[in-house]
């Protein structure tokens, strides 16, 4: 498995400062109100130099930065945010468990034959949600879920840290224990005073120990975390909220009559599929990926939907187009998406 855990860096307040540039350069604070009772939701980075961090009061966060700017949390609009990123985020990597509106996992194995391609897909996805959105992320490749989750705190903001098969102990091993997913306060409150306060140390405790310290299951699966162990899969939600089908060609087509017979056979495809559930879409999206693997997509919505697969390879064949008239190149992939689904039943019974 090669699997990658995406984190926006400082969430909220990147999207406070996108939404007012002025508070870029000063301490910015998103959560309650400091004269109350308020916490920290998120600080940018500027305000994590005085020490200011999630979940600290806000009481706190202003003794220790008195002159920091305190705004409230407006959730609509990360929500907004968060779904332009994931839906750009499945245009690179299809599958995907979203754990959180900032955060999740990536199935990168799916796109990526070994670890040197992941690299190259992961850096794909900062630089798609960098040009989509203007936020930046931070990427952890690894073969399970908990090694990419701490990769992904390792280099913020903006870092990637993959951390290749049989590297995995090594590269948790000097870290804090508190690093270690899993590890919270009360586990924590017994494992420092024992003397295990590095990740290392917690992965080298002998079962008789392992069972003092943290009786029941959850000792041993944090042994197994702390070995870098982890057969957790994703996680994939029930809903399908989009079709999409793609091809890696066995050479980078530059042949503009080839690349539209490949489209319009993938349109079929989305096609069939749109039939079959009864739905039709409201948005087609045309994938490119280049032989850098550098990848380009392009969009267009329609007001009525549709299940027809010469209209989706039409719509399909000019946004290819568009995309190559943006960028020329010789394309590796590409692929015809369509999202906006709704139920055929649904739209007819919406226009009566």
């Amino acid at each position: 498995m090669i699997v990658a855990h995406l984190d926006l860096d400082a969430f909220y307040a990147a999207v406070e400062e996108l939404e007012n540039p002025e508070l870029r350069l000063q301490p910015l604070i998103v959560g309650g109100d400091p004269r109350g009772r308020g916490v920290v939701a998120t600080a940018n980075y500027v305000a994590r130099r005085f020490g200011i961090h999630s979940a600290m009061s806000a009481a706190e966060a202003i003794r220790r930065c008195p002159h920091a700017v305190f705004v409230r949390p407006r959730h609509s609009l990360y929500r907004e945010y968060s779904r332009h990123v994931w839906s750009t985020v499945r245009g690179v990597v299809p599958t995907l468990e979203q754990t959180g509106l900032d955060e999740g996992y990536l199935d990168i194995g799916e796109v990526a034959d070994d670890f040197l391609e992941a690299r190259v897909v992961a850096e794909a996805v900062q630089t798609s949600v960098l040009g989509a959105t203007s936020l930046t992320c931070s990427l952890g490749v690894a073969p399970c879920k908990v090694v990419a989750k701490v990769g992904s705190d390792a280099r913020k903001p903006g870092g990637l840290v993959v951390v290749v098969p049989g590297q995995e102990a090594r590269f948790l091993a000097p870290l804090d224990v508190r690093k270690l997913p899993g590890v919270g306060p009360k586990a924590e409150a017994r494992l420092r005073p024992a003397g295990i306060v590095t990740v290392g140390a917690l992965a080298a405790l002998s079962d008789d120990d392992l069972r003092r310290l943290l009786p029941g299951s959850v000792g041993a699966v944090l042994r197994d975390r702390a070995r870098g162990v982890d057969p957790r899969g994703l996680e994939h939600a029930t809903e399908r909220i989009s079709i999409s089908v793609e091809n890696t060609f066995e050479r980078d087509l530059v042949e503009r009559e080839l690349l539209y017979n490949e489209l319009r056979g993938m349109a079929r495809e989305v096609a069939e599929h749109l039939q079959k559930r009864g739905q039709v879409a409201r948005t087609v999206t045309t994938k490119l990926r280049y032989a850098d693997f550098s990848i380009r997509s392009r969009s267009t919505s329609l007001d009525v939907g549709i299940d027809d697969a010469e209209q989706i390879a039409d719509l399909a064949c000019r946004l290819l187009d568009r995309g190559l008239r943006d960028r020329p190149g010789a394309l590796r992939l590409v692929g015809v998406g369509v999202s906006g689904l709704v139920a055929y039943r649904q739209l007819v019974l919406d226009a009566v």
